[in-house]
This record gives C-alpha cells, structure tokens and sequence, in this order.
C-alpha cells in the first residue's frame, strides 16, 4: 500500500471497533448500485443456489482446501475487484472471488468466519437495503469456514454453539457502501446477520458517525443483495473460462 492509499483508507478506519474495520459510504454511486443489481438478476438461473434462509450465487470459483479451480470473474464484477484491489488492502493481490447474498426482509446468516481458505481481508458492497452486521467473540476453536458451514449445515437457522449468544458490537451498513475487515476482525471474531424485518438503531452500533442515524431509529429491511469480495490465495493450474 502507498502512502498516498494509506492515508485514502485510513480516513474510513471505525475506531470505536477492535482491528481493523474500514466503513465507505457511498463507495459506489446509485447509478452502479441499479448496475449491479441488473446484472445479478440478469445472471443464468443455474447460477443462482437455493439456501433454507437465503440464495447465493457463486463466482470465481468453489474454494476448496485443496485449491479452487479458478474460473475467470465477469466484466461487471471484475471492475470493482480491481477498484477494491486499487485500495491497497489485499497488499499486492488482486481480490479473485465474489459472493453474492440475496437476503430477504427477515432473512440473515448465522454467526460465521470466512476461516483460512481466503486472504485474511474481507470487503463487502451493500445494494438495496441496510442491514446490521453483528460480531461475536470466538468460543474454543471455530476452525470451519463459511463456505465449509454453508455446504455441510446449508447455514441453519441455529447459532454456532462457539459464539456468545449476544453480540459484542455491531455496524449498520447501508447501500452503496463497503465494509473492509482484516487482522483481529477478520481472525478472531465471528460474524452473522440477524433474521429481522426492522432494526433499532443502538449505542452498539460502531460506525454510527458516518451513517446519519441516531440511537432510537427504527429502520425497515427491504431486499438486501451482497457483494462479498474476496482472493482465494490457493488455485488448481486448471481453470474453467465463462463468458464475460
């Protein structure tokens, strides 16, 4: 990272958060946000995979412990993987996996880490609707990563019995947004969305400067999709090309 890049991202850093959260407002304009969102319904429908609490869609590739075979990212999603990667805080990586999350009004994830499959940064973008993203303290080793809990619990409605029950903080991320967790954020805290249709705005919420809001603000939960950007470090030399 430059020193110029260094002090762009350290003007987002969330300080009342342990290390280290970055929170971007408007990291991407309303007219990229309806892009972005045109282009995820605009996906093939077999891309698209069907949770008991959400659906997801996939790109890049299905990480694996033993290497992801990698296959080449669209256009329209290899443009703000690059913009992330121009951030300077994947170092010198270019991010090489999206996630994408639909969540319905009352629809969340369970308590979670992204685990040693991926680089440890995480950036999310935020299209539709605002959410709360909640943190809890490691209880033992929670040693399975997202991607492991998604395909072997198809991320069940249950916490993991490694969180604490309550969470020790939260930040409210609304759309056109983007989150950067890494170092103790990224490696010892776990992560999930509540299943709620209206949130209330608290003193737990880390990152309540830049987002307009006051303790005591009732929001409503629409449609909510996520961009879940990430660089898988370990690839198969085999890779599959889709159409851009």
């Amino acid at each position: 990272m430059t020193e110029p890049e260094l002090q762009h991202i350290e003007q987002y850093r969330v300080p009342k958060a342990p290390d280290t959260v970055y929170y971007i407002p408007n990291f991407i304009s309303k007219e990229e946000e309806k892009y972005l969102t045109q282009q995820v319904y605009g996906a093939p429908k077999p891309k698209w995979k069907q949770l008991s609490n959400r659906r997801l869609q996939n790109w890049g590739g299905l990480p694996h412990p033993k290497g992801m075979i990698a296959e080449k990212l669209p256009k329209w999603l290899e443009v703000y993987c690059q913009q992330i990667a121009d951030l300077g805080v994947f170092r010198d990586l270019v991010p090489n996996h999206v996630l994408v999350n639909e969540y319905q009004p009352g629809q969340g994830i369970m308590p979670h880490e992204d685990g040693p499959l991926f680089h440890p940064v995480v950036t999310t973008i935020s299209l539709g609707s605002h959410t709360f993203l909640d943190f809890y303290q490691h209880r033992g080793d929670a040693s399975e990563s997202a991607e492991d809990l998604r395909e072997s619990k198809q991320e069940s409605d249950s916490p993991s019995e490694d969180t604490v029950q309550h969470p020790i903080l939260s930040l409210l991320l609304q759309p056109c947004s983007l989150l950067i967790l890494k170092d103790h954020m990224y490696t010892s805290f776990l992560h999930g969305i509540a299943e709620r249709t209206q949130d209330i705005v608290t003193d737990s919420v880390a990152n309540l400067a830049p987002t307009d809001q006051m303790p005591g603000d009732r929001l409503e939960r629409s449609c909510r999709i996520s961009l879940t950007i990430r660089h898988v470090p370990k690839t198969l030399k085999m890779k599959l090309f889709g159409k851009r």
